[in-house]
């Protein structure tokens, strides 16, 4: 099992942890991206009004996993969320997280 292996099977395992205790998926896209194509069910946050939604995705009381086009904006606001103690991981790239949904 090479390195890239490991690391994406390590994603795929937090993934699956994260949907078995009900997690919420946020697509950090702009609004534009998003009615483009996303994840059925997922909340269309986007990334620069993120951190003035904390109080509201505290009250989700659920772990988050972040999405976007490419898994860039994704972890920053999985970091901007845990950084803030809600537990959250990035998905990456909405496509690519929606396979493995």
């Amino acid at each position: 099992m090479g390195l890239f292996d490991f690391l994406t099977g390590n994603k795929t395992n937090k993934i699956k942890d994260f949907q078995s205790r009900n997690a919420i998926i946020i697509d950090v896209r702009t609004i534009s991206e998003y009615k483009q194509g996303a994840i059925s069910g997922s909340k269309n946050i986007s990334l620069q009004v993120i951190s003035g939604k904390l109080s509201e995705i505290k009250k989700f009381n659920k772990p988050i996993i972040t999405c976007c086009a490419s898994g860039m904006r994704s972890g920053q606001a999985a970091s901007i969320l845990n950084n803030n103690g809600i537990e959250a991981t990035n998905g990456g790239g909405w496509k690519s997280l929606q396979s493995k949904l």
